[in-house]
């Protein structure tokens, strides 16, 4: 793959509705099992974790260490290169919340972005 934008390259490894949340959570954690990922982002099936998570060890960005015990017991944690992507998750994270206030003062209601960025929905109506 000829990589002509690095940005780009950034955002491929976060592309995803769940990696920046497993990377957020592994981030304020160190080191966390599997189930505890599950609760942790209770929205997310068994199945997307697993290939999220495989997304992200392939990247170098979390690391899976494997316990040779019974029952099985598997932990993830960011890797000491992952930990290179803290400011950036920081800076995004601070982006969001100062947008979500922009949102509210530019139309008067607490909003969310959905998919679309064009497409806004108000939260209350979400629950």
């Amino acid at each position: 793959m000829t990589v002509y934008c690095k940005f780009g390259t950034a955002l491929e490894i976060l592309t995803g509705k769940w990696k920046s949340l497993i990377l957020l959570r592994l981030l304020s954690n160190d080191t966390m099992r599997f189930s505890e990922l599950q609760k942790a982002i209770p929205d997310i099936s068994k199945k997307m974790l697993t290939q999220q998570l495989k997304e992200l060890e392939y990247h170098d960005i979390v690391h899976r260490e494997v316990y040779a015990q019974m029952p099985p017991k598997v932990e993830y944690s960011i890797t000491e290169y992952g930990q290179l992507m803290k400011p950036v998750l920081q800076t995004m994270s601070d982006w969001g919340a100062g947008h979500v206030q922009h949102m509210e003062k530019l139309y008067g209601e607490e909003v969310e972005i959905g998919e679309n960025p064009s497409e806004l929905r108000k939260i209350d109506s979400l629950v």
